[in-house]
């Protein structure tokens, strides 16, 4: 039966070392691994850092309480590591000599920060608003002479798969190895390794045809396990970043719902509890204190995460063979045991059936629209005039300029032009995004 390894899994050369050398155990850095390398990488990237600024749930919030997609991937990052970390306790045995327990964790913690790197302004309402804009583009002909799956890649504006570009084209060294990261975190990174004729009726995939080359190298390099012609099993460490992203989104989701009187607090409780099996040693001192609702919350919170890590890392390790094999088709989470299975799902529910559809949200998504509609039409129809005329109107030679050195070429292909306008639309703050679409329909402030 044909199982992945450790060994090669753990890669810790980069997609652009000279092919055969890889680094050898212990020649990096004193208390800094390539993994760690990783870490900071991310974390002092530009497209990292505008990530306080984009949307989690509620766009455009004015309460600093609530999550950005910034506060998300480090939270996340922090449940990644010690799901890392547990794991690599508990396999240590069966790990390469060179890896240790906190490489594990900060392999997976890195994987978690970069999760959402790719998303565009207002999140997924702005994924949707994208598809929907070149969905409409294709009936006015800005879509003809595409190839069909560089027409599907348009159509279906994936924030997993423009992480990938981001991490492996985009950030630092531009189009020459991006943030050249380990083949070992790029794997854990691909929650979907595989292209958009893989992306279901959801339209979940983790490359675009751009990059699929380079996914290639890294299914290689780590020995992921074919599915198909570009289509892979996910990396082992790949199923510890879903679990803690679920985690994050399922439980401080509630939390946001209940700072903004969405949700009410005994209905938030009840599910944190059912998640933690009970409530926390010092919590019914709390209440006799009169401990505000915030704190309690956080105590619950703080109990439900406590033990979703620690059934998730042990649920990964009693699993180990069908995940090396590629054969693991439930959630680790669904694994668990089954209050808090259920506690997840109840959150996701509640999440979908009050938060999600509260009014203001529903308003601040449909200008979402508007918006990147207005910023899609100038910046998509440059790069089109610019293609097929060699030439650029006044209006779009001002467009461009604000493209700077990604400023598309006449001799790209169209493909290739539309990308670097999406990368530049898709690296734009919420209120980047509002503004300069303001300004483009005519709002002119001066200095």
């Amino acid at each position: 039966m044909t199982q992945m390894n450790w060994e090669r899994l753990l890669d810790p050369g980069r997609l652009h070392d000279t092919r055969g050398k890889r680094p050898e155990s212990g020649s990096g850095e004193i208390g800094r691994s390539p993994f760690h390398k990783d870490h900071d990488r991310i974390v002092f990237a530009g497209s990292f850092r505008r990530l306080g600024r984009k949307t989690q749930v509620h766009p455009l919030t004015d309460n600093d309480h609530i999550h950005t997609r910034l506060t998300h991937s480090l939270e996340v990052g922090c449940v990644g590591r010690s799901l890392g970390m547990i794991v690599g306790e508990l396999l240590r045995d069966r790990l390469p000599g060179w890896i240790t327990p906190a490489d594990l964790g900060v392999i997976v913690q890195a994987a978690c920060l970069g999760h959402d790197i790719g998303n565009p302004p207002f999140g997924h309402a702005g994924e949707y608003a994208i598809r929907d804009w070149f969905k409409r583009a294709e009936a006015s002909g800005l879509l003809d002479g595409l190839e069909a799956r560089e027409r599907d890649d348009l159509l279906t504006y994936e924030g997993n798969a423009q992480g990938f570009r981001i991490v492996t084209q985009v950030e630092y060294n531009q189009f020459r190895g991006g943030m050249r990261l380990t083949t070992a975190t790029l794997g854990t990174l691909l929650k979907y390794p595989w292209t958009v004729e893989y992306g279901g009726a959801a339209g979940k995939f983790g490359c675009y045809q751009s990059e699929q080359h380079l996914l290639a190298e890294v299914a290689k390099r780590l020995g992921l396990l074919p599915n198909g012609p570009g289509r892979w099993c996910r990396h082992p460490l790949a199923w510890l970043v879903e679990a803690a992203d679920d985690i994050c989104y399922a439980l401080l989701d509630l939390e946001d719902g209940l700072e903004m009187g969405i949700l009410r607090f005994d209905e938030v409780a009840e599910i944190l509890t059912q998640i933690a099996g009970g409530e926390p040693g010092d919590y019914a001192e709390m209440q006799r204190l009169g401990v505000s609702q915030r704190r309690r919350i956080a105590a619950l919170r703080g109990a439900a995460m406590e033990r979703a890590v620690n059934d998730v890392g042990a649920v990964f390790v009693q699993h180990e063979a069908e995940l090396l094999g590629g054969r693991l088709q439930e959630d680790l989470l669904e694994l668990c045991h089954p209050d808090l299975g259920w506690g997840v799902k109840a959150a996701k529910q509640l999440a979908r059936e009050r938060i999600f559809q509260n009014e203001r949200k529903a308003k601040l998504e449909i200008g979402a629209y508007t918006t990147l509609g207005i910023l899609l039409e100038a910046f998509i129809g440059a790069a089109h005039e610019l293609h097929h005329t060699g030439r650029s109107t006044f209006k779009h030679q001002r467009v461009l300029a604000l493209v700077g050195e990604n400023t598309p070429r006449p001799s790209w292909t169209l493909y290739d032009s539309y990308r670097r306008m999406l990368d530049f639309i898709g690296g734009m703050t919420d209120h980047y995004a509002v503004d300069l679409a303001q300004e483009m329909g005519g709002r002119l402030r001066g200095e």
